[in-house]
């Protein structure tokens, strides 16, 4: 069934992903960016320059779609990350739930993941501190507000400790729940195509609900 979706974050590295795979499968998307001419307009996608911290124009956006999609990132070189962060991801919420839309799908981090018995990966020593400024925000939002959100039927996709650019649509991936998925090498990776693939697996057939997920090879 054709789905009409908001994606948040279409120009990003996993949001032009997202978005691709969303029309590759017929979805209708308005994408909400801050630099319209990074998007092709065609039958499916419907372009408006806006902004997150927008919360009225958020809402007017959701309303009557069926799920939003959030790949919302500041940019990993934008020397305000943390604090955007911590603003704005509470307003793409409230604007969710105030829109009245059914479902919200954020392209989570895997900094909360379990890297071994009670240790998340953010507490590891494995993630560069010069990133750290968007991931534990990230994952404090998860962890604080999303775990105790009742109201809204939210998930939060994890990917692997890594994305690999290698451009591949394999489909071959495994799922789990709070654990990092590591090969048989003991590396955590995935694709940026088939997080993709999965993410929009999930906005179809709607298999989680109120929780986190991961994936991996």
């Amino acid at each position: 069934m054709t789905k009409n979706v908001l994606m948040i974050g279409a120009t990003g590295f996993v949001g032009s992903a997202i978005l691709q795979e969303l029309v590759s499968r017929g979805h209708n998307v308005t994408a909400l960016v801050r630099n319209p001419e990074k998007v092709q307009e065609n039958a499916n996608i419907k372009v408006v320059k806006g902004d997150v911290a927008d919360i009225d124009a958020l809402i007017e956006l959701a309303k009557g779609k069926d799920a939003i999609i959030s790949a919302y990132n500041p940019g990993w070189t934008n020397p305000n990350i943390a604090t955007l962060i911590e603003e704005n991801y509470p307003k793409i919420l409230l604007a969710a739930k105030k829109s009245g839309v059914k479902r919200l799908l954020i392209v989570g981090g895997a900094g909360t993941l379990f890297c071994g018995p009670n240790l998340r990966v953010v507490d590891s020593g494995a993630i560069p501190q010069e990133i750290m400024g968007g991931v534990r925000p990230l994952g404090d939002f998860y962890l604080n507000t999303l775990m105790n959100e009742k109201e809204i039927d939210w998930i939060f996709f994890s990917p692997a400790g890594s994305f690999d650019n290698d451009g591949k649509r394999t489909g071959e991936f495994r799922l789990g729940k709070d654990d990092l998925i590591v090969d048989k090498d003991g590396n955590s990776h995935i694709s940026v195509q088939d997080y993709a693939m999965a993410m929009v697996d999930e906005l179809e057939q709607e298999k989680h609900h109120k929780e986190r997920f991961t994936i991996g090879y």
